[in-house]
């Protein structure tokens, strides 16, 4: 009987013999006995290199006194972040829920709904580079009392939001099978990624009217709706993957294609829950018809300026995370699996920053529009110290993880050996990767820095990360983890430019006076 643990090899007819406590994994080929050590074992970031680093990080975070002198500052900030952690919370767990359940199907079909999921991602960072720009307007319009510029502002974003719904849900119908081959030549990938894309389709539009909304509500400190909403339509989700995926009772065995239904349903739900509450409680971004299409063509000039650098800036991110995906996937199944495995994990605790970088941009942008500068750096300069010292707990919570995912995940031990070594690629980058969220969402473009933000937050993953990747990959085929590396190598460097900008002082603008 098979204990599945740490593997690493090639393909081929064999026997496996592994343990997760155990150090030394033995596999037969037609007689032969080849012996490899724990791969952890010679890994060049051991866990004590990663404590150095965060030590280091922490010792001169404690040299100034006032990172956690401001209550006030960590109150009002907790107060909008926990509820955005737990609502990317519930939808991390119900994505891993559904990656668990896909993932008991095989290989294959967790590979192709990852690479699915990936044109689904691409879409969304289409429209929360819209939604983004629109929120940089609209928390400033907050801290001004503009309601009516609030408003105006969502009717503008969920317009540009339909129009690009339409051209994604005109792609996934009628060419799914070409969407998914850009990123795999596995046909089997690909025949199981188009049939999960085409149910997936319809899904498009209600979740770019929800986004508009969830993201304006965000911006005037309303976040509880979002979590309950998210909440009821997530756990409908889980629910109709679970009956829909394997055929429980009276539902037929879908396999991806239930999958994808489920999170159809489970969109609109969404969408009815959030405007049905949004416009009974009457909350300010509630207005009427006429109110939402208040804009004109100089308000829209005025709105392109900020939010285009936003949207190419997401955009150029997205196709990078895009490459990234073509990367492992054209490296060979078992690397995107893996890939999809990682990210999906590793999301439990990276709603954390997610919600310290989205928290401080409202309170920053509120700061702006009040018309207190000083207050708005001093933010920045909390967020940004803050951010790396949180990232101690993420990683203590990360590693142990590792551990579990020979129970959850039914792959080979080559999939579970490249994502453990994944997880120590991603521990190492961690503390660098949450000075770069809070740094860029958090503070630069709650600014108004929308133009920096382009060559901070995409230009180095263009020019070094990816083609660094992409050499590992193709010309020196090297192991899973130096692609994964590479791939990560921009955080590093991304930081000094963080820290050159902020010193600057020229990220903050005031973008409604």
């Amino acid at each position: 009987m098979l204990k599945m643990g740490i593997y690493k090899g090639g393909r081929g007819n064999r026997k496996r013999h592994s343990s997760i406590a155990g150090s030394v994994y033995r596999v037969s080929y037609a007689g032969d006995s080849i012996i490899w050590y724990n791969p952890m074992d010679h890994f060049p970031f051991s866990f004590y290199s990663i404590i150095g680093i965060l030590e280091n990080i922490i010792s001169v975070e404690m040299k100034k006194p006032s990172l956690f002198g401001d209550k006030e500052f960590y109150r009002s900030l907790l107060t909008i972040a926990v509820p955005i952690m737990l609502q990317n919370l519930i939808n991390s767990l119900v994505n891993m829920l559904d990656t668990i359940m896909i993932g008991r199907l095989g290989t294959v079909e967790i590979a192709a709904v990852g690479l699915g999921n990936q044109v689904f991602f691409l879409y969304n960072l289409f429209l929360f580079g819209i939604c983004s720009g629109g929120a940089i307007f609209t928390a400033q319009f907050w801290g001004k009392g503009d309601v009516q510029g609030i408003r105006k502002n969502m009717g503008f974003c969920m317009t540009l939001n339909v129009m690009v719904a339409a051209v994604y849900t005109l792609a996934a119908v009628f060419f799914p099978e070409t969407l998914i081959g850009i990123y795999s030549r596995d046909p089997l990938v690909i025949e199981a990624g188009a049939a999960y894309l085409k149910v997936l389709a319809p899904s498009f539009a209600p979740f770019a009217l929800s986004l508009a909304l969830v993201l304006t509500l965000r911006s005037v400190e309303r976040v509880r709706l979002a979590i309950a909403a998210t909440l009821i339509a997530l756990s409908l989700n889980a629910v109709l993957n679970y009956l829909l995926i394997f055929g429980i009772g009276p539902f037929p065995v879908m396999g991806v294609r239930g999958a994808a239904l489920a999170t159809v349903i489970s969109r609109y739900v969404e969408a009815i829950v959030l405007f049905v509450v949004s416009y009974a409680r009457h909350y300010a971004p509630a207005g009427r018809l006429k109110e939402l299409l208040a804009f004109n063509m100089a308000y829209a000039g005025r709105f392109f300026r900020l939010a285009l650098p936003v949207i190419f800036n997401e955009g150029l991110w997205s196709m990078g995370v895009t490459m990234q995906n073509l990367i492992f996937a054209r490296t060979h199944t078992d690397a995107i699996a893996a890939f999809n495995i990682t990210n999906t994990v590793s999301q439990l605790t990276w709603v954390v920053f997610i919600g310290l970088g989205n928290g401080v941009a409202v309170l920053i942008g509120k700061k702006i529009g009040e018309g207190k500068e000083q207050e708005a750096r001093e933010y920045a300069s909390r967020i940004t110290r803050f951010s790396p010292v949180v990232s101690i707990g993420a990683i203590l919570i990360l590693l142990p993880l590792t551990q579990l995912l020979p129970f959850v995940f039914n792959v080979n031990p080559s999939v579970l050996a490249i994502t453990t070594q994944m997880f120590i690629v991603l521990c190492c980058a961690y503390p660098f990767r949450a000075f770069n969220m809070a740094a860029m969402i958090g503070v630069c473009r709650a600014g108004g820095d929308t133009v920096f933000c382009i060559i901070y937050d995409t230009a180095l993953m263009w020019i070094v990360a990816l083609p660094l990747g992409a050499i590992a990959s193709f010309v020196f085929k090297a192991p899973v983890w130096v692609i994964y590396l590479c791939i990560n190598g921009e955080e590093m460097i991304k930081v000094l430019l963080g820290i050159w900008r902020l010193r600057t002082g020229k990220w903050l603008h005031n973008v409604v006076n």
